[in-house]
């Protein structure tokens, strides 16, 4: 099975509710293609003449994808733009910056390619169950580009390891870093320490610099060189940890309360999916929301003995889930549901894969809540349909 065998395969909208009232913030729609977010932030920065700053996007969208998604910024000088990667056109004014509360969901249509027959009549059948089921609400791959095989530069924050977590940052291979800084890297863990050496092969431009010269003239300042890393990037280093310990609290919580589970890769991990939903657990997972760990989050009942569990194995207490050692990012306090149920489903026709000859592919529409992954949907899925055993 292939997703995103192509950015066109891959279509996502952001659903958004503008603010209401007059203001000197501009709204734009903005389409994307094959790039991400903060890419699209930055080249539309460069066309307005503002700094990357200046402009928000309340959300992050995949980067191998055609992706719709809405952008503020205040005193914009155009009402349109069109680059070869993207578009931008002026939908309205208001009086804020845009937030994630002003999302309402995302709507999606995929084309799932390389299937055999079975593979895709399975992968069909499933589909349709898990539109009525629905399914885990795990975070999912796209939100663990800063987990490397060596761990969390996260977690490294959370236990005050400054010097550890800028060596995951310099220096440890992260599941998101393109091929040049990954020849960097292997450079930083050979050289570890020999500042003025790295700087000078350090990437440009990079935030990577802006580090190096403060060590080369600090060596041993690891807590202050930590924070000149953008905040933004050090909360998706904290937010990629946290939402790994959430992966793993419901994870155990699905294995306790159902009979029947298969497992599904993510980010390295198997995690437990139920291969059937029984009646009596369905009206709990449709309310059902579960705290992000973090030192103000509290648990009860059954929750609480596996929070413990989950943090024990980690080496943490819940004193630990507080990024202390960095000035401006934290972890987030906030609730998830713990069930995830698609809108809309449309399962289309099983069709010949003109991109792989003598296979198959299957083209799926569906509306998703905010923070929920499309790509868990179909993962989940085909998870359950290579599942032989019979039902229960």
């Amino acid at each position: 099975m292939k997703l995103k065998a192509r950015p066109e395969d891959f279509r996502v909208e952001e659903l958004i509710e503008l603010p209401r009232g007059r203001g000197p913030f501009s709204y734009f729609r903005v389409e994307k293609k094959g790039i991400p977010t903060m890419a699209a932030q930055v080249l539309l920065a460069r066309e307005l003449g503002v700094s990357p700053r200046d402009v928000f996007f309340p959300a992050l969208k995949d980067a191998h994808a055609v992706a719709i998604q809405y952008a503020s910024m205040k005193g914009a000088r155009k009402d349109r733009m069109e680059l070869p990667v993207l578009r931008a056109e002026a939908v309205g004014r208001g009086p804020r910056r845009l937030s994630t509360k002003d999302l309402v969901g995302n709507s999606f249509r995929l084309v799932v390619r390389d299937l055999s027959q079975g593979e895709a009549e399975g992968l069909a059948a499933e589909l349709g169950r898990l539109g009525g089921e629905g399914f885990p609400n795990y975070f999912d791959e796209q939100r663990f580009g800063s987990l490397g095989e060596g761990g969390s530069p996260g977690k490294a924050i959370i236990t005050r390891n400054a010097e550890g977590a800028l060596r995951f940052y310099l220096a440890e291979e992260l599941f998101g870093d393109p091929a040049d800084v990954r020849e960097f890297k292997r450079l930083a863990r050979e050289h570890w320490g020999d500042w003025g050496f790295l700087l000078e092969r350090a990437p440009k431009p990079s935030n990577f610099r802006s580090v190096l010269t403060f060590l080369r003239d600090h060596p041993e300042e690891f807590r202050k060189a930590l924070n000149l890393i953008p905040p933004r990037l050090l909360s998706l280093f904290l937010s990629a940890y946290q939402s790994l310990l959430w992966n793993c609290i419901l994870g155990r919580w699905i294995l306790r309360n159902f009979p029947e589970v298969v497992e599904l890769e993510i980010a390295g991990e198997a995690f437990p999916v139920p291969r059937f939903v029984p009646e009596g657990l369905r009206a709990r997972l449709a309310t059902e929301k579960l705290p992000l760990p973090s030192n103000r989050a509290r648990y009860r009942g059954e929750w609480a003995g596996i929070v413990e569990e989950v943090l024990a194995e980690e080496g943490i207490s819940p004193r630990d889930l507080k990024a202390r050692i960095v000035e401006r990012a934290y972890l987030s306090k906030a609730e998830r549901p713990i069930w995830c149920y698609p809108r809309e489903l449309w399962v289309g026709e099983i069709m010949p894969d003109k991109l792989f000859p003598g296979r198959f592919s299957l083209e799926v529409s569906f509306v998703l809540p905010p923070g929920s992954y499309a790509t868990l949907l179909v993962r989940c899925a085909h998870a359950r349909s290579c599942y032989s055993a019979p039902r229960a």
